[in-house]
C-alpha cells in the first residue's frame, strides 16, 4: 500500500521559519511529515498520485503548542482546582484534549495534572484510541509544606528536603511522567505563600532539577518573583511559567541561558482574574488590593526586557479554570499582541516555532519546513492581521500527522 500523500495549494503560507508570509503557497504532506513548503511555483516534481486540495486562497500554518497545559483541570473556581473527583476529571479531561486538538493545538506540555490523569491520556492519545494534541505529561505539581499547592486533593505532592524530594521526582518517574512540575513561589491570593517567598531552598531545588533530569525528565516551575526565577534557572529547570517580577540580574541569568529554556508569562490568570473576580465572590477593590493591576504591569515590564534579551517566549495561560475556560487558549496570542506589543506574525512565532522546539527539540515541530511533523491549521481568514480569528474554532481545520480531523457534529461542536 502506497504512502497517502496530499498537496495543499493556493494558500497563504506562513511555515514559522521567519515571520514571512507567502502569497501563493504550497505545502506537500507525505504520510505524517512534510515534503515540502513554500513558494508553489517552486513546487518540485509531484507524483501523479498526490490527492491536490486547493485551499482558495486560505492561511496554512503550522499546528501551535500550548506549553501550559492543565487538561485535567475541569474548569472549576482557581480556589478549587484539585477538588474535582478523579473520575469526573479523568472524563472531563478526554473531552479537554479533543478541544484543544480542534482549537488549533496539536502539542502540548503539561504544567501540571491531577492525580495520573496526564499519563492515561499521552497514552490514549498516542495510540489512538482518543482524540488530543501530542502530550508531554506532568504528574501532581510537587510543593513543600506551606508552599501554594499545599492544599490537599488530587493537585500537589508535598515533601521536604533534598532527599524527600528525590524520592518525589522517584515516584513520579515510576508514574511515567515526561515533566516534573514544582511550585518554587506563590500566588498573591495566598497570604501563606505570596510571589517573591521561596518555598524550597536551593538545595531542594537543585535536587529536584538533578533527579528529573538523571531520569531523562523535564522540569516545569511557577516562578513569579525574580528571586524565584533565579533559583530556577540556576538549578538548570527548562520551562519557567509567569515571571511577572524580573529584576536585570533575573533577566541576564535567563538570557545567558536562552538556548536551553522557554518562559510562558500565562498572563490569562490575572487579566480574567481582574475582569471576573466578583464571579469568584471577590469585589474589584479586593482584586486589586491584592496586586494583580501591578503584577500585569510587571509582566509587560518583564516581557519586554525579555524580548529584547532573546529570551525564547511561548503562549500558555493556565486555561481550564472558570474564568480562563478550556477552548480559549488563543486568547494567548491577543495578549501577546495587546499587552505584549507583538506584532501578531511575532505572536504566531511563539505559539509555533517557539512552542514545537520547547515541545521536541530536535525541531520537528512547530515549522512547515522539509522533515516537519504534518501538523498544520488551515485558517478561513489571516491571523498575521487579527491573531483573534485564530479563537473562532469554525474558521479552523486542523491536520494532525497529515490527517486532518474529521467535522464535529451538531451535537458536539
Amino acid at each position: 500500500m502506497s504512502t497517502p500523500s496530499q498537496l495543499y495549494t493556493n494558500a497563504r503560507l506562513f511555515t514559522a521559519v521567519d515571520q514571512s508570509v507567502l502569497d501563493s503557497g504550497a505545502v506537500w504532506v507525505v504520510g505524517d511529515t512534510v515534503r515540502y513548503a513554500g513558494s508553489r511555483q517552486d513546487l518540485p516534481t509531484i507524483p501523479r498520485d498526490v490527492s491536490v486540495i486547493d485551499v482558495g486562497g486560505r492561511f496554512i500554518m503550522p499546528g501551535m503548542t500550548e506549553t501550559h497545559a492543565h487538561l485535567s483541570f475541569a474548569d472549576a473556581s482557581p480556589f478549587a482546582i484539585g477538588e474535582t473527583p478523579v473520575e469526573q476529571a479523568t472524563i472531563t479531561a478526554v473531552c479537554n484534549a479533543s478541544l484543544m486538538l480542534r482549537s488549533g493545538f496539536t502539542s502540548a506540555i503539561s504544567f501540571g495534572s491531577t492525580y495520573k490523569i496526564d499519563v492515561a491520556l499521552r497514552d490514549a492519545i498516542a495510540a489512538g484510541h482518543i482524540e488530543g494534541p501530542r502530550l508531554l505529561a506532568a504528574g501532581r505539581d510537587i510543593g513543600a509544606t506551606a508552599s501554594n499547592v499545599d492544599s490537599g486533593g488530587g493537585l500537589s505532592q508535598i515533601a521536604d528536603g533534598p532527599w524527600q524530594l528525590r524520592k518525589a521526582v522517584r515516584e513520579q518517574r515510576k508514574a511515567r511522567v515526561d515533566v516534573v512540575k514544582v511550585f518554587i513561589d506563590g500566588e498573591a491570593i495566598n497570604a501563606v505563600n505570596p510571589p517573591g517567598e521561596l518555598s524550597f531552598c536551593d538545595e531542594e531545588v537543585a535536587a529536584i532539577v538533578d533527579e528529573a533530569h538523571r531520569r531523562n525528565m523535564r522540569v516545569a516551575c511557577h516562578a513569579r518573583s525574580a528571586a524565584a526565577v533565579k533559583q530556577a534557572v540556576r538549578a538548570g529547570v527548562d520551562y519557567v511559567g509567569h515571571a511577572n517580577y524580573l529584576d536585570d540580574e533575573a533577566i541576564e541569568l535567563l538570557a545567558a541561558n536562552r538556548e536551553r529554556l522557554f518562559v510562558g508569562p500565562a498572563i490569562a490568570w490575572e487579566v480574567q482574574y481582574l475582569a471576573q473576580c466578583e464571579s469568584l465572590g471577590v469585589s474589584k477593590a479586593v482584586a486589586r488590593s491584592q496586586g494583580y493591576e501591578a503584577e500585569i504591569e510587571a509582566t509587560i515590564v518583564s516581557v519586554a526586557k525579555l524580548r529584547n534579551a532573546g529570551v525564547r517566549l511561548v503562549v500558555g495561560g493556565d486555561y481550564g479554570i472558570s474564568i480562563a475556560p478550556h477552548g480559549t487558549y488563543a486568547k494567548d496570542l491577543e495578549y501577546f499582541v495587546d499587552l505584549f506589543g507583538m506584532s501578531p506574525a511575532e505572536a504566531l512565532l511563539c505559539a509555533t516555532r517557539n512552542g514545537g522546539l520547547a515541545m521536541d527539540p530536535r525541531g520537528r515541530q512547530g515549522t512547515l519546513a522539509p522533515g516537519s511533523v504534518a501538523d498544520l491549521i488551515i485558517v478561513a481568514g489571516d491571523p498575521t492581521k487579527d491573531v483573534r480569528v485564530l479563537q473562532d474554532r469554525t474558521k479552523l481545520s486542523v491536520v494532525k500527522g497529515g490527517v486532518e480531523l474529521a467535522s464535529p457534529s451538531p451535537a458536539t461542536a
